[in-house]
């Protein structure tokens, strides 16, 4: 059984661009809720990883949450920007496989911001207090931890 990698995705781009976007994440959930199983656009021809399971369209827009099998599918999100020539921000976690970043595709450029095995050895759980301990301060999700090392990569990439 696959781990599922957490996804989100928002797209920008003219209104004509996005309201295709749109409703090619729309054809996907319908065919998913249908067939029962994964789905790419139908324009990709290599079928052969980056399924979206679970599509939710997020607070109108061109913004989509869904699932994927083990890790990200940033080159499917790549094919579907430059098919319809939009840009991208992309947020994706996977925590048993260490995996938590951001992509952005912007201007024809792809930016990949994304947490290192040593990023997640700088905390630590205790089982006995099920709490979580980073820089003297307790936490009671990781996902909070996650959050403040991965702003703190993208604002040492930013000024770099």
């Amino acid at each position: 059984m696959a781990n599922w990698c957490s996804n989100a995705v928002a797209f920008e781009g003219n209104d004509t661009a996005l309201e295709q976007v749109r409703l090619e994440f729309l054809k996907m959930k319908l065919r998913e809720n249908k067939e029962s199983c994964g789905q790419l656009p139908e324009f990709i021809s290599d079928k052969n990883k980056g399924y979206f399971f679970d599509v939710s369209l997020e607070n109108g827009g061109c913004n989509f949450n869904y699932q994927t099998r083990w890790s990200p599918n940033t080159e499917i999100l790549l094919l579907i920007a430059e098919y319809y020539k939009v840009d991208f921000i992309y947020y994706y976690e996977e925590i048993g496989n260490q995996i938590y970043g951001v992509t952005v595709y912007s201007n024809n450029e792809l930016k990949e911001i994304c947490l290192e095995e040593e990023d997640f050895e700088q905390y630590d759980y205790q089982e006995e207090t099920d709490n979580y301990f980073f820089e003297e301060e307790k936490y009671e999700s990781d996902y909070e931890i996650l959050g403040i090392l991965l702003k703190r990569k993208i604002e040492n990439y930013e000024n770099h």
